[in-house]
């Protein structure tokens, strides 16, 4: 089995079109939350949709805030302008995705996939957190490898004796150069970074499209996870 890990799409249809396109055609496709929080959010969400039983889903955080009462990370008017353009079916459905998903791979082992940590869908940390603060999210972890994303900013390190990678992210990457990263799993083989470019089109967005460097997205979640 091949895998594309497919994380934090953000309702960017052309990115998630271009990312489709290069995907082998026999590959599963793990989408790893954080689908529809985006300028396309319920074009985006069907699309995925359509490809019926090659698509795994977990749940991000944004996908989760998007039903009324739950708190996390994004920010409050671009939940509610992407709340406005679902449907109370298409919120419930991403409500009711899983928290992680587990999959046996040829060459990798027993891989797990969650949004930010096995412990919740909020964890931040990223290339250059130390192992040790963020250790206690992966206590008890019985997996060969863990697919994370959340931080929108593709790794490979270890933490608590267990390989770690961050997909990156489809539709608002902070990678550069600018485009559309995502994780391939072979089957036989080890995790291949990638990176896929496309022409961004943000349509009715409101506000300004994020545009961080990679450095200063680092050091932006670094002191979020500081709690400072």
């Amino acid at each position: 089995m091949h895998v594309a890990a497919l994380y934090d799409v953000h309702g960017n249809l052309p990115a998630l079109e271009a990312v489709l396109a290069a995907v082998p055609d026999d590959a599963a496709i793990v989408v790893g939350g954080d689908v529809a929080a985006g300028p396309f959010p319920s074009e985006t969400l069907e699309r995925l949709r359509a490809l019926g039983d090659r698509v795994r889903w977990l749940r991000g955080n944004a996908d989760r805030e998007l039903t009324p009462g739950e708190e996390g990370l994004a920010p409050a008017e671009m939940i509610e302008w992407v709340r406005g353009r679902l449907s109370d079916e298409q919120i419930a459905f991403l409500h009711g995705l899983p928290p992680t998903v587990e999959l046996e791979l040829g060459g990798l082992g027993r891989v797990l996939f969650c949004h930010a940590t096995p412990r919740n869908d909020l964890d931040i940390f990223t290339s250059i957190t130390p192992a040790e603060r963020v250790a206690p999210a992966f206590a008890g972890v019985d997996a060969d490898l863990v697919v994370v994303g959340h931080t929108h900013m593709q790794f490979d390190r270890e933490i608590a004796r267990i390989r770690v990678v961050n997909a990156g992210s489809v539709g608002m990457s902070y990678d550069e150069p600018p485009g559309a990263y995502w994780a391939l799993l072979p089957s036989g083989g080890d995790v291949e970074l990638t990176m896929t470019p496309y022409e961004l089109d943000t349509g009715e967005w409101p506000g300004e499209w994020p545009s961080a460097t990679r450095a200063e997205a680092t050091a932006h979640f670094e002191t979020l996870a500081l709690g400072s």
